[in-house]
């Protein structure tokens, strides 16, 4: 029970230390409290991207949710359409899940709807896989006592960000970038995650191509990149010396083709 209360603490005390850093001064004592029972209770991880916060709130995230429900042991998912209300033409869609805590659970359901007046311009065209998205994260907190609401399940007037050239980089946030307003750069997480665990940036970058299949880091979609972080953060959490090995190989291929 003792470890269990350090690990809490600690928990609360890198995400208000990362949270300080990604949104000076906007961390008041609202939002402290707020966090302290996010980390405390659900175990959640801003340097994994659990939570954002956003015109003054906390949300969390479908990455948050899935793996709160991972660490919780969650028996599985069902979703499905609900086929009278959707209209591929319209583009409109509404799904069902349901989250079984336990295998003999009756499950906790959740419904999701989107459609081009309720997402935003980086997600159009999208939007089946939105409101599959936005019915698990209902679903998800239901199960799991989860009051904010998710960032998935707000609309679009919750995106302040416009296209441009009909191109987003991954890599930035803000008024000109791929990410809402108060959001965390996924650049700045990979780097605080490299501080954090000591790792070889050069090495991370060429896993990050290679976890992405692409030439570069550069050239991978935003949900890809967004999956290695998390998937990085995993892994150093778990077992930093066997992601230190793996990193290592990298280094090796290169001085081969060198």
């Amino acid at each position: 029970m003792k470890s269990k209360s350090k690990h809490t603490t600690s928990q609360f005390r890198a995400n208000l230390r990362l949270a300080r850093q990604i949104w000076p001064g906007q961390i008041d004592s609202r939002l402290t409290r707020s966090l302290k029972g996010l980390s405390d209770n659900y175990g959640m991880s801003l340097i994994s991207g659990d939570l954002q916060i956003m015109e003054g709130r906390w949300y969390v995230t479908h990455s948050g949710l899935i793996r709160l429900a991972e660490r919780k042991g969650c028996s599985g998912i069902r979703v499905q359409p609900v086929r009278e209300f959707c209209d591929g033409a319209l583009s409109r869609w509404v799904f069902k899940a349901t989250v079984f805590k336990k295998c003999d659970s009756k499950g906790f359901v959740g419904f999701g709807d989107a459609d081009p007046s309720n997402v935003s311009l980086l997600v159009r065209g999208s939007e089946m896989r939105v409101a599959e998205t936005r019915a698990v994260n209902r679903a998800l907190r239901k199960a799991y006592g989860i009051g904010l609401c998710s960032v998935e399940e707000l609309g679009s007037a919750s995106s302040r960000v416009e296209p441009t050239n009909g191109k987003q980089s991954h890599f930035a946030s803000g008024n000109s970038n791929g990410s809402t307003s108060g959001e965390p750069k996924l650049r700045d997480r990979l780097c605080l995650l490299i501080r954090k665990y000591e790792l070889d940036p050069t090495q991370v970058k060429r896993y990050a191509a290679d976890f992405c299949g692409t030439e570069v880091l550069r050239d991978a979609s935003r949900d890809l990149v967004e999956s290695f972080i998390t998937t990085l953060a995993d892994q150093a959490a778990k077992d930093r010396s066997g992601l230190i090995c793996k990193l290592n190989s990298y280094g090796q291929v290169q001085e081969v083709n060198s």
